[in-house]
């Protein structure tokens, strides 16, 4: 559609109605300013009700179809049919406006186009899904189904790499032939649904878990110290949110949100891990206690090493908690068990 000149197409399509309707459709359309009006504006500027504007709508459109105009330049809308099926045929009307009109003041020029096109259809914004258009029913069902069964498989504290989501999507889309399985489309398919989404990160998962939506300083945070894969320190922490994220991140506020959310674990010296790795909230002391729980009575240099997989201390550190008879006892054997 490069040789397509919208303002021009359209005015012509518009030559095909009495004045009012012209301007009417044009105010709804946002087709002179670019902003759509609502049918109870424009009914206030004609004095006519809402319901009546709209009847001059269907009108207008239902007119410009008999139109010589429209039926002689039908090229225009097979070319956008095709430009559709390229795409992957079934689409967000954000996506499609933004790759097929590269000037914001055309989006709604096009967008008429597709009203009065036979060949798309609109399926309006619900509970799953985004407004989006489609040239194939069949198609749109299927992906559709797809989305329900792969947001269904997924966990909210689940956070997807795209080539793994990618490939867990296509698993779902049964039946649909694999020349429209092309990373591109299968990405702008997702970009369909409201219930998954991608992070900052370029990781898909439920769209309302804190590790996509990602709004707050903890979020960011938690986000930095899983992509990083090993204890941070929070100073290191508060830089990388700045770099990643290009979100100021003071380091005491950093800090103060490490601490209460129970995503983090102290591993050391200002260090934090995240809880879902498996390390054991409290101080040392904690710690061994827990070693010693679930393992059973274990020698000094044991119980040093399965610390050290939980805190990042010192050794000194730990044998200094077990000489606490408080909490640790030595048996004949020369192993420890809790008090």
């Amino acid at each position: 559609m490069n040789s397509l000149k919208p303002k021009q197409f359209t005015k012509r399509l518009l030559a095909a109605l009495p004045e009012r309707a012209r301007a009417v459709l044009s105010s709804r359309y946002g087709l002179d300013d670019g902003e759509k009006k609502t049918l109870e504006s424009i009914g206030e500027r004609y004095g006519i009700t809402r319901e009546r504007v709209r009847q001059i709508e269907n009108y207008s459109i239902e007119q410009i179809k008999k139109s010589d105009f429209f039926r002689r330049e039908q090229a225009v809308f097979t070319e956008l049919e095709r430009l559709m099926q390229e795409l992957g045929s079934v689409i967000s009307e954000e996506d499609l406006l933004d790759l097929i009109a590269k000037k914001e003041e055309l989006k709604n020029h096009i967008y008429l186009y597709l009203v009065l096109g036979d060949a798309f259809r609109k399926e309006k914004e619900d509970d799953e899904f985004k407004d989006r258009w489609h040239v194939d029913s069949d198609l749109s069902g299927a992906v559709h189904g797809a989305l329900r069964n792969l947001y269904k498989n997924l966990e909210e504290s689940d956070l997807v790499p795209e080539p793994e989501m990618l490939g867990l999507f296509k698993d779902q889309l049964k039946g649909v032939p694999e020349r429209h399985k092309e990373e591109g489309v299968l990405r702008r398919w997702l970009g369909i649904s409201k219930k998954i989404a991608r992070n900052p990160l370029g990781e898909w998962g439920v769209a309302h878990s804190p590790g996509v939506r990602a709004k707050g300083i903890r979020d960011l945070a938690y986000l930095a110290i899983r992509r990083h894969g090993s204890p941070m320190h929070f100073t290191e922490v508060a830089k990388v949110i700045g770099k990643m994220f290009e979100k100021r991140a003071h380091v005491a506020t950093c800090h103060n949100e490490l601490i209460k959310d129970p995503r983090f674990v102290l591993v050391g010296r200002g260090l934090y891990a995240l809880s879902e790795w498996g390390y054991s909230t409290g101080v040392v002391r904690d710690v061994i206690r827990d070693v010693l729980k679930k393992s059973g009575p274990m020698s000094r240099e044991e119980v040093i090493e399965k610390v050290l997989k939980e805190r990042y201390v010192k050794p000194n550190t730990i044998i200094v908690n077990l000489q606490n008879p408080q909490y640790f006892r030595k048996d004949n054997s020369g192993r420890y068990t809790t008090t």
